[in-house]
């Protein structure tokens, strides 16, 4: 190592004011992107960021993540907020510090390849409308696909940083496809392309330290472009690898205010600032502003996003992702889809045959959109294959995945698992070799078309070319053509108190307010009796005012063998004079016969309805009608595909489990649909 990267002390000075060092080390903050969408599934909105923007601008970050990831897909949908605006806005407050983008090559900010006239198009909206630094991977670390994206970063006079996504197939870093080998070719392919900067970008949080210092020593002596590290938290060992890293030279490291660091986030940039005070590498920053910020975060921020934080395992790590390499906002969502379909209890079915799937589909890095790709694959397979076939419901991401239309994968994909996937696919059943997006017809005009009299200008344009379906409906709420649902809506601090009070009340049974009543002194005629409710054991007080207690009836029920048993006198019927007894006493109420919990279906649910009017098409999952493939009358085939439903960002094409025609179709294009709900029916 040379003596610029060894890490020495100096004098040590907490003043803001103290000397530069010779070699700081550079620091990229992601609590306004990745970090909220680790912990807060990305419902950060730009209103709670504006609190702490000129403070942060004060710190002297190299770059603030600001965009890209989830933030377009998540704000356009569940926040009504314009994508485009939350960069012009925060560029206001955030005058100094460059911001940086993530990426996802011809994706853009999508889950698959985008023609080549819509990724031109959104790389150039985006510089202009204030990124600086377009952190730019693809899922298969296939640099094709940052053919188109490239010239255009480089065109706008922007830093291109080019990303190796970091995976593993062994417990560390080697084996026959993972290796240092593959690091250093990827990093000479990306020197080739013209990267302003190389960064190593471990989104499941799986490099060890050892395996961080060995990756960025070779990078260091292959490039001259600074080497970034990113790597999330979520299996305890990313503060590790970033001090090794910065032990090798590393120039740059990804770290998030405290309040937005840790679990699937990132190491938090606080103890990194005092663990290099006083070395050749301090950072420079003022520990006491950092401070500040964090508290008004704390403070003013996160109690409006405290119930989205997934806080009930006491543990803030999770070694088991070393097992099975789900990155902390994939898994987050396979445990939300599986709660859904009532299969939770399915989890570790999942995690074994997660390893399965990905080896089917090529050994691919588990990021964005692959990992939604492998995991809601794995889920469908968990919940539908049976013993008699395999990969029963596909949905169209694997098929294009199969077809190449994402690139090329590490490995090759099971032959076996390829032609039953690409048998009738609609593009044809033999893969292409060529880069995806040549095969991809232009789509930019016709999302114009589509659009004319609803979108305004370009940026418009681009959110319905990348989400027709909720893109669309963010433009009727822009506009004033639809009312924007309340869920949508943001909420002010005081609204999360009163919920929070709410709860509280409710928890402590409160919720229905009575009126203070003074109880009466207790009489002679007072009686006490035991009351046995399920496995619950009450005492209580019975006194009619007046008079003697009146019973009509106590029937006896069977409590806990734990409980003492009721003494025969208490269960005696108490009869009013008045009251003649009854002919007869209702016989006790028989014992719940056991009951065999439901089979879970193994293919989707289609139930055959008894007034003969069909048979209805119902929905396997919870998920969004993308669209039907039919119309009402329209005749349709056995197997035949009748709707899209989109599911976890994938899309499946559910079939019509019968021939005949269409006779009613349940639901529209956006409408948001439970499990079992009724799609459509045959007849």
């Amino acid at each position: 190592m040379s003596d610029h990267n060894k890490v020495e002390i100096t004098k040590m000075d907490y003043s803001k004011d103290r000397p530069k060092a010779k070699n700081p080390l550079r620091v990229m903050d992601l609590s306004l992107r990745d970090g909220h969408q680790s912990l807060f599934a990305t419902r950060g909105r730009t209103e709670d960021m504006i609190s702490v923007a000129e403070m942060m601008d004060e710190v002297g970050f190299w770059a603030v993540e600001t965009w890209g990831g989830a933030t377009f897909d998540t704000m356009h949908r569940f926040l009504n907020e314009d994508p485009w605006q939350r960069i012009r806005t925060l560029k206001r407050y955030l005058k100094k510090t460059p911001f940086a983008m993530l990426l996802r090559a011809q994706n853009l900010v999508g889950y698959r390849n985008y023609a080549d006239d819509v990724a031109r198009a959104f790389v150039d909206r985006a510089a202009a409308n204030g990124i600086d630094v377009f952190r730019t991977f693809d899922a298969l670390n296939d640099f094709r696909n940052f053919e188109t994206v490239v010239p255009v970063i480089k065109e706008c006079g922007k830093h291109f940083q080019g990303c190796i996504c970091y995976s593993m197939t062994e417990p560390r870093m080697g084996g026959d496809v993972y290796n240092l080998d593959y690091y250093i070719n990827k990093a000479k392919e990306l020197k080739k392309m013209g990267a302003d900067s190389i960064c190593i970008k471990d989104m499941a949080g799986l490099i060890a330290p050892y395996d961080a210092y060995a990756i960025v020593r070779a990078l260091k002596d292959i490039v001259s472009v600074p080497v970034h590290l990113h790597s999330h938290f979520t299996s305890g060992m990313a503060c590790m690898a970033h001090l090794k890293a910065i032990e090798a030279g590393v120039d740059i490291i990804d770290t998030c205010l405290s309040p937005y660091a840790y679990r699937t986030s990132h190491p938090a940039v606080e103890p990194f600032v005092m663990a290099l005070l006083g070395t050749n590498r301090d950072t420079g920053f003022d520990i006491k502003l950092l401070g500040a910020i964090s508290e008004i975060l704390e403070r003013d921020v996160l109690p409006k996003y405290r119930h989205l934080l997934d806080d009930k395992k006491m543990s803030i790590i999770d070694i088991n992702v070393l097992l099975h390499q789900t990155p902390g906002g994939m898994l987050s969502n396979l445990v939300n889809q599986l709660r859904e379909m009532d299969a939770l209890d399915r989890l570790n079915d999942v995690y074994a045959e997660l390893p399965k799937v990905r080896k089917d589909l090529g050994q691919v890095p588990l990021v964005t959109p692959t990992s939604q790709i492998v995991g809601v694959q794995t889920v469908n397979n968990v919940l539908f294959d049976d013993e008699n076939e395999q990969y029963r419901m596909i949905t169209d991401q694997v098929k294009d995945l199969c077809y190449g239309l994402y690139g090329k994968t590490p490995v090759p994909i099971n032959p076996k698992v390829r032609g039953k996937v690409l048998k009738s696919y609609s593009r044809g059943e033999n893969p292409i070799t060529c880069r995806p997006a040549e095969v991809l017809e232009p789509e930019l005009e016709k999302a114009r078309e589509d659009v004319k009299g609803l979108a305004v200008d370009l940026d418009d344009v681009l959110i319905y070319a990348l989400y027709p379906v909720t893109g669309k409906r963010f433009l009727k709420w822009k506009y004033g053509k639809e009312e924007p649902p309340p869920e949508v809506k943001p909420k002010s601090l005081e609204d999360v108190k009163a919920e929070q009070e709410l709860i509280a009340k409710a928890l402590a049974g409160r919720l229905v307010e009575k009126a203070e009543k003074e109880a009466p002194p207790k009489g002679e005629n007072l009686r006490t009796f035991n009351v046995f409710v399920d496995d619950e054991y009450f005492e209580v007080g019975v006194e009619e005012p007046g008079g003697s207690p009146v019973v009509s009836y106590v029937r006896q029920r069977p409590a806990s063998a734990s409980v003492p048993a009721v003494p025969t006198a208490a269960l005696t019927p108490v009869l009013s004079p008045s009251t003649a007894p009854p002919a007869a006493l209702a016989p006790p109420r028989p014992a719940a016969a056991s009951v065999t919990p439901p089979v879970k279906e193994s293919a989707p649910a289609v139930r055959e309805k008894s007034d003969a009017d069909g048979a209805p098409l119902t929905s396997p999952m919870p998920g969004m009608i993308i669209s039907y493939q039919k119309h009402i009358g329209d005749s349709v085939k056995k197997g035949e595909s009748v709707v899209i439903l989109e599911a976890m960002k994938m899309e499946n094409a559910l079939p019509s489990p019968v021939a005949g025609t269409i006779k009613t179709i349940n639901f529209s294009t956006g409408d948001s649909v439970a499990k079992g709900d009724v799609l459509c029916v045959i007849g």
